[in-house]
């Protein structure tokens, strides 16, 4: 038999008890919450890379679609400075 206790805390017979000082049930909830969350992600992932897949076929511009998105979630004057910016950069090469 081990030195340690089982995850079934042989101290106290419950299966939630502290573990070398680790509350178990509760440090399984945070890894099943984040692995539930990993999922998540990816379907919504697959759900985005399906809208761009139905732009496409519509005949819009992906890579334009996706800079809109970025620009949408700027504040209104980190935007503006951007966009001020890019096309004084735009001038200095002459285009």
């Amino acid at each position: 038999m081990s030195e340690f206790p089982s995850t079934h805390n042989e101290f106290s017979g419950g299966h939630d008890a502290a573990v070398g000082g680790i509350a178990a049930d509760r440090l399984r909830s945070f890894i099943e919450r984040w692995e539930r969350m990993d999922e998540e992600k990816k379907a919504i992932a697959s759900d985005q890379k399906d809208i761009m897949l139905e732009a496409k076929s519509a005949g819009y511009d992906c890579k334009v679609i996706r800079q809109i998105i970025q620009m949408r979630k700027k504040d209104p004057a980190e935007l503006d400075e951007m966009e001020l910016i890019l096309e004084t950069y735009k001038r200095a090469l002459g285009m």
